[in-house]
């Protein structure tokens, strides 16, 4: 079974993606509302998570700053990160994908589709 993080601020958007990745794929997830809580989500869940979705736009510390400081971690710098965000202009996909994220996923995204969508950028068959 796959285990999904899921860090992003808003509430609602937390809980339509775990609902939706649990419901469709069967997958576990765990979730954080802030850049910080999901570092330390990612270093404590036993066994690490199989991707990370994560918000670009959160207070505090963005997704690409938090990314950024997983990568500096030898336990965390190997799992894949989906940055979910609502900017669609090219000039900020180019930054994203830049950093050297597995994948930018957009909202509104579809819960019907979020876990195909994920397995499609991570490259997963089963």
């Amino acid at each position: 079974m796959r285990r999904i993080l899921i860090i992003d601020d808003e509430e609602d958007i937390r809980e339509v993606a775990a609902l939706s990745l649990e419901a469709t794929a069967g997958w576990e997830v765990v979730t954080a509302s802030n850049g910080a809580d999901g570092i330390l989500a990612a270093v404590n869940s036993k066994p690490a998570p199989d991707a990370i979705l994560m918000d670009v736009m959160m207070p505090e510390m963005d997704g690409p700053t938090t990314f950024r400081m997983m990568q500096q971690n030898p336990e965390l710098a190997g799992i894949p990160v989906l940055l979910l965000t609502a900017k669609v202009q090219g000039v900020d996909q180019r930054r994203f994908a830049d950093l050297g994220v597995a994948a930018v996923l957009f909202k509104p995204f579809n819960p019907l589709t979020l876990a195909d969508q994920i397995c499609e950028k991570l490259g997963w068959t089963d």
